[in-house]
């Protein structure tokens, strides 16, 4: 079947996943610390890194942000990871709907966090 020329994908390095899709306006995405730094707040600055990249790819950024879930390697980690996405997603007007919860990620606990996003496209 021919790719569908509504939808815009940009892969990601591992088989058979995309780190963004866009369709209908909107933008799905998401990120982690490529580099898998020692501390939450280390890999939560990578991975916000990451997904402005990833927003800024497909003509969108975080004041455009609609949902985001952040999954956390160790909820008690959780305020560390708050300060940074706090500093980082500055004014009200960019704060879009948030939710944070455990799980289990992977990768031998190396990857602390990981982040889902839906923003709309510009």
């Amino acid at each position: 079947m021919p790719p569908h020329k509504d939808i815009q994908r940009w892969h990601a390095p591992v088989w058979g996943r995309s780190l963004t899709v866009a369709h209908g306006g909107l933008v799905y995405a998401v990120a982690y610390d490529p580099d898998a730094a020692q501390s939450m707040a280390a890999q939560t600055t990578n991975a916000l890194a990451f997904l402005d990249d990833r927003l800024a790819e497909t003509g969108s950024d975080k004041s455009r942000l609609l949902q985001v879930t952040i999954y956390l390697q160790d909820m008690s980690m959780k305020q560390d990871m708050d300060v940074v996405w706090t500093e980082w997603i500055g004014p009200p007007e960019n704060w879009p709907q948030r939710a944070c919860m455990g799980a289990d990620i992977g990768d031998n606990g190396t990857t602390l966090i990981e982040i889902v996003a839906i923003a709309a496209q510009a």
